[in-house]
């Protein structure tokens, strides 16, 4: 037993206080420390670092809130500038009179204008927007569009963007974001919603992955199957029957050199024929967006290196 003595509100301490067991003190959520037992307030000198206002549900949390947007590397400003609202309304929401709302004009651009002084932020504020709205059309989770600014600074911070086209690089930054997040996207998928086009994307992006020293990892055509399965809607059992042989052909190192997302789908393709019902080629090629030709060569190989008892 260790006996404590307590700080009272006049600033004394209070050395009578009872006999408190070490083993019975507990922190509870507000700092404080007390005994279990007694209900004694061993320690209450603590500083509360929250707001002093209270909220008790997510929309009352979101008016009396006072901090800001968080820091994003999407925005070539970091989101730390000052919007000006385009509503011509004072605070109570009244509206500006006329010379006030001219004002109010002449400040927004000129807040624009001090946005992107320099050429660099110009070229920075496009190519940003460019990964936005193509991440966004790709339908790609948010973290993907900040790895993609990311690459995309370090990019210009090197001076890999002279020579180039900005959609080139920015196309290219975000192909690197989805193969660095294990992000099943081809480059197929981002030529459709690129303004340039494909041997422009893969000339930039094996250039800045080189000069970045970007770690990628081999893209897996597992990651591939479940939306290809989706899309020709085919059963459990041949998705499931894919990812075996997918499997089992990537081991022998078959898939090297191959495009996944072809590969991907000459093994849904094999799947149906083993499992059933079978699958057409062209519909397989259409869904895929690779020949016929693609998908029989592939299938093939995979034929070729599986073994007796996955084929039956």
């Amino acid at each position: 037993m260790t006996r404590l003595s307590r700080r009272q509100d006049d600033g004394t301490v209070d050395e009578t206080a009872d006999d408190i067991d070490p083993e019975n003190l507990v922190r509870t959520d507000n700092g404080e420390l007390i005994d279990e037992e007694t209900g004694v307030i061993v320690e209450e000198e603590n500083i509360d670092r929250g707001p002093e206002w209270r909220a008790f549900n997510h929309t009352e949390k979101q008016e009396k809130s006072r901090v800001g947007a968080p820091t994003t590397q999407a925005m070539h400003d970091k989101g730390l500038t000052t919007d000006i609202d385009w509503k011509d309304q004072d605070a109570s929401g009244r509206s500006l009179s006329t010379d006030k709302r001219n004002r109010m004009r002449r400040l927004r651009t000129w807040q624009e204008r001090i946005r992107t002084q320099e050429s660099g932020e110009r070229n920075l504020q496009f190519a940003l927007s460019e990964v936005d709205r193509m991440a966004s059309a790709m339908g790609v989770p948010r973290s993907v569009r900040e790895v993609a600014s990311v690459i995309y600074r370090r990019a210009l911070d090197a001076d890999l963007i002279r020579g180039r086209s900005i959609e080139g690089v920015a196309s290219a930054s975000l192909h690197a974001a989805c193969r660095q997040e294990g992000i099943p996207r081809s480059l197929d998928d981002l030529t459709q919603v690129s303004r340039v086009d494909r041997r422009e994307i893969g000339r930039t992006y094996r250039y800045i992955s080189q000069e970045l020293d970007l770690a990628l990892e081999p893209v897996d055509p597992r990651q591939y199957i479940p939306q290809l399965a989706s899309e020709l809607s085919v059963s459990d059992e041949i998705q499931q029957k894919a990812v075996e042989v997918v499997a089992e052909t990537t081991e022998q190192g078959l898939h090297s050199g191959k495009s996944p997302s072809g590969y991907a789908a000459a093994a849904i393709y094999s799947a149906s024929r083993i499992v059933g019902p079978k699958l057409t080629q062209s519909e397989v090629s259409e869904v895929a967006d690779v020949t016929v030709v693609t998908i029989r060569n592939r299938y093939q190989e995979q034929m070729d290196a599986l073994d007796d008892e996955i084929i039956y």
